[in-house]
């Protein structure tokens, strides 16, 4: 059975997930945007993923040091999207063999 606060916990982080881009996009709708501010923006989710993957080039764990290698090279060769779901499934995968 599934825990209701876990549920709630769910719907809250979507909620305030969706609120973000809301909030977002209501406060630049009617803005022209500098090209450097243009810039800025469309670099954040790359800053967001490398504030999750940071911590793992400290890692002294084999598997986890093999699973940033692999997102490493992925990121390289890819685009955005299939890099990030080749790093997690390589992640879960070795997590789950070793």
């Amino acid at each position: 059975m599934i825990d209701t606060a876990f549920v709630i916990t769910i719907a809250l982080m979507c909620g305030v997930t969706y609120l973000t881009r809301i909030v977002g996009y209501l406060a630049l709708r009617n803005r022209t945007l500098s090209p450097r501010l243009r810039v800025i923006l469309e670099a954040v989710p790359g800053c967001v993923l490398i504030s999750v993957i940071a911590p793992y080039f400290a890692s002294t764990d084999p598997v986890d040091l093999a699973a940033l290698g692999i997102t490493l090279v992925a990121s390289i060769k890819l685009r955005f999207l299939p890099a990030i779901v080749i790093s997690i499934a390589s992640a879960a995968l070795l997590r789950q063999f070793f």
